[in-house]
């Protein structure tokens, strides 16, 4: 677990560095462009990233960075990067974006950090260890999708890999759907119970890699649109991340449409 809380304190000191840099481009001419899949990236994307590939290699040179925007090495430990989540809210100067870096062993995260810089939290975990939101422990809501205080995110964009519009369609008789523009963003709600449920209709496992052990250790449950456990060092298969009560009703609707 020392070994684990070092490799923690290291990912924390990357995020808040990450932060820096989000803040630095978010008010001024970010560079925004679009990659060949029609998606956003900007000068933070690509300053993140290769700040993460310098700071592994120094301290860690037996690792492997795997990030949306740059990879280098492999290894069995894999640093599993999203720079800037929610890039086409940023490149808007709409501030709802997060940094997100997870530790991947084998496929399996072992400790993610998720750093939101506009409002200064972090949101960390290690596998086995509970899950934090700016040092204090945090767990998810034991809300039903049919209570009046349901509250859930979905992402939809025209590429994404599953359509998932009649599922949204059916759960949304029983819980308020919002979209606040960052997948991450909407996962730390669901670690630290404000959400009960986010679904992801993607193959990137950057954007879940961290997710995936901060919702557990907060109670929760991150699987595949089909209930499975993933490796989170390959494409996944959607992800639908709950506070487990809803979970299997979920996955059963899922199951229905797709």
């Amino acid at each position: 677990m020392n070994e684990y809380e070092n490799y923690l304190q290291f990912a924390k000191g990357i995020a808040y560095e990450a932060g820096k840099i989000m803040l630095k481009y978010f008010k001024q001419d970010n560079g925004e462009n679009y990659k060949v899949d029609n998606t956003i990236v900007t000068l933070a994307d690509t300053e993140i990233n290769s700040y993460l590939i310098s700071k592994v290699k120094e301290i860690y040179p037996n690792h492997a960075i795997d990030g949306e925007e740059e990879q280098f090495g492999e290894s069995d430990y894999k640093w599993i990067c999203d720079p800037v989540d929610g890039t086409a809210m940023y490149a808007r100067h709409i501030p709802v974006s997060v940094f997100s870096l997870a530790l991947v062993l084998n496929g399996s995260p072992i400790l993610g950090v998720i750093y939101d810089p506009f409002t200064d939290n972090m949101y960390t975990a290690i596998k086995g260890n509970g899950a934090y939101k700016n040092g204090t422990k945090i767990k998810v809501s034991d809300i039903e999708l049919n209570d009046m205080r349901s509250v859930s995110n979905f992402d939809i964009w025209p590429s994404a890999e599953y359509d998932i519009i009649e599922v949204i369609k059916e759960l949304g008789k029983k819980t308020y759907f919002v979209s606040p523009g960052s997948i991450i963003r909407a996962c730390t709600c669901v670690a630290s119970g404000e959400f009960n449920l986010a679904i992801f209709p993607g193959k990137k496992y950057h954007d879940i890699a961290a997710a995936k052990v901060i919702v557990e250790e907060a109670g929760g449950k991150v699987t595949s649109f089909w209930g499975n456990e993933q490796r989170y060092d390959k494409y996944i298969q959607g992800a639908v991340i709950s506070n487990g009560k809803v979970h299997n009703e979920v996955i059963s609707i899922l199951k229905k449409y797709l």
